[in-house]
């Protein structure tokens, strides 16, 4: 019964990091598109007057942000949602089965899951750097008097749909940053499942290895009262 609460709390951490990914990439696909393909994270750019005669501003792109930074958390968002989506349901079979994992299924899946907390770390950290700086750029520090919230209102005049990027990515963080909080929790009942294993293998060895200790004293003992008999004999 224990052995399926566990499977079971498990099976509801990945089911969760399955929707914290699909969180995380439904907005970021709609800014990749909204974008025309264009990297937002880490972009440079200033607010420049048009003319000398009119005061009007225009924000000036100066350097689009690296697009390999928006498809690593693209792909990362996607394997994390495909993975556990694949191990939630490969759990709820355990369940209803009865199955459990190996011993190297479940040393694969730690390291799996450590190397998935580590991706989607770095991913998360990305994201909230990268956006960061683009807010920082659009509003030159904070001394704009809107906000990087308010200016998604105002059409930056870049060629694409800026509607809505604030929110998109407010979104996208909440989604990895719980996705990573989430893998986090998996992967520290992975650890706890191959130290079970481990200390249920060790176990296992130390009672292989007293019932062999206590069959050797049988048979000496055995063999010590046939000798008596014999002698007696």
């Amino acid at each position: 019964m224990a052995k399926d609460n566990f499977i079971f709390a498990q099976c509801i951490l990945y089911f969760l990091a399955f929707v914290f990914g699909f969180i995380a990439v439904v907005p970021l696909s709609e800014n990749t598109e909204d974008f025309r393909g264009k990297c937002l994270l880490f972009t440079r750019g200033m607010w420049q007057n048009e003319n000398i005669t009119v005061s009007k501003q225009r924000f000036i792109i100066e350097e689009w942000g690296p697009q390999s930074s928006c498809s690593f958390i693209t792909f990362v968002g996607i394997a994390s949602l495909v993975l556990s989506a694949v191990q939630a349901w490969r759990l709820l079979f355990f369940i209803c089965k009865g199955h459990d994992d190996s011993i190297f299924n479940a040393f694969l899946n730690l390291l799996i899951s450590s190397f998935v907390v580590f991706a989607v770390f770095l991913s998360s950290t990305i994201v909230s750097v990268g956006f960061n700086l683009w807010c920082d750029a659009i509003t030159e520090g904070g001394s704009m008097p809107s906000s990087c919230e308010d200016l998604q209102d105002t059409d930056l005049e870049l060629g694409l749909d800026n509607s809505a990027f604030y929110d998109q990515f407010a979104i996208a963080q909440f989604g990895l940053w719980a996705a990573w909080l989430t893998w986090l929790g998996i992967t520290v009942m992975a650890f706890l499942k191959v130290y079970h294993n481990y200390r249920q293998e060790d176990m296992l060895d130390s009672l292989i290895h007293e019932k062999e200790f206590l069959l050797g004293r049988s048979s000496r003992r055995s063999s010590d009262v046939v000798d008596k008999k014999s002698g007696m004999i």
